[in-house]
């Protein structure tokens, strides 16, 4: 990525003939079909260069490289099957450009893929310059690793300063990563994504059966006797509503020094009883530090 590429998340979806998105996610297609589907979207339009990255499953990233581009612009893709995909639009005058290259490049895309079912078109989302973000270890003096089976979560974790650990495909695979690098670093961010994926499609016994697979696997997290323990997630999934929602997200916080409270178990309704409340997520690390006793005493 070069300081000014504009990169936009995307997804290979599956459109009807009238071009409306009936599966925003092409059937969860391989990531084997996306790498072989990627090259034929990269191409040139004027002085802009589009790039196609495979990144899992259906997801990809497309980069658009060129003099004069601009990430506040809208979207394409409305969150929903049921529409069409949605015209990009400038936020700002200064976008111009941006705006009218990426809707030459789905138009484009639209007649590449026409015949690539399920995977015969493709929404963007999220347009971003590389943001300068501050590091981790600056901030709260610690040395960070993440274990991630998805490369977003990856790449996310990269751009905070975290090193990168390479595992396998399941959590076990991330529980052993972790025993193996325990002694090497001081905080640790392991990712779940079959949860939410599960959630995406409405599966509500994959979702159980994903959870089930991490709670046999917490003995050997614990015994590794760590300072704290939080599971948590970056946003609700119902399965219920097939998609990312608004609701609270469960929180446990762990720890010798953690006051214990009467919530006996891990769900929504009965964390909502318990002693954390309801709290921004930011506040997250601080009561982690503090339950770690890594936070120096301000004043008297």
């Amino acid at each position: 990525m070069e300081p000014d590429d504009v990169l936009a998340r995307g997804n290979f979806c599956t459109v009807d003939k009238n071009g409306v998105i009936t599966d925003r996610r092409a059937g969860r297609i391989s990531t084997e079909l996306n790498a072989s589907l990627c090259p034929l979207l990269e191409m040139k339009i004027k002085d802009v260069r589009v790039l196609a990255v495979p990144v899992k499953d259906y997801r990809l990233v497309i980069d658009f490289r060129g003099p004069g581009l601009r990430d506040n612009v809208s979207e394409t893709d409305p969150q929903r099957e049921g529409l069409l995909p949605l015209e990009v639009k400038a936020l700002s005058a200064g976008a111009v450009k941006t705006a009218n290259i990426v809707n030459q490049f789905v138009e484009r895309a639209k007649k590449i893929l026409a015949d690539k079912h399920p995977a015969d078109m493709v929404l963007l989302r999220g347009f971003s310059k590389k943001p300068e973000l501050p590091k981790m270890e600056d901030i709260y003096k610690l040395k960070p690793a993440a274990i991630a089976t998805y490369p977003m979560y990856r790449g996310l974790a990269r751009l905070v300063g975290m090193d990168i650990l390479p595992t396998g495909t399941t959590f076990a695979d991330e529980i052993k990563t972790l025993k193996e690098h325990y002694n090497d670093y001081d905080f640790f961010f392991i990712h779940v994504k079959k949860t939410d994926a599960a959630g995406e499609d409405g599966d509500f016994d994959r979702k159980v059966k994903a959870i089930e697979e991490v709670d046999s696997l917490l003995p050997e997290l614990v015994s590794l006797k760590p300072d704290v323990i939080v599971v948590t997630g970056d946003h609700s999934t119902p399965a219920m509503l097939k998609g990312h929602s608004w609701h609270p997200v469960p929180t446990i916080l762990y720890s010798q020094y953690c006051r214990p409270d009467k919530v006996a178990e891990f769900s929504e309704s009965a964390c909502l009883q318990g002693g954390l409340g309801i709290f921004p997520a930011t506040n997250i690390m601080p009561l982690a530090m503090a339950n770690a006793l890594k936070l120096s005493k301000y004043g008297a």
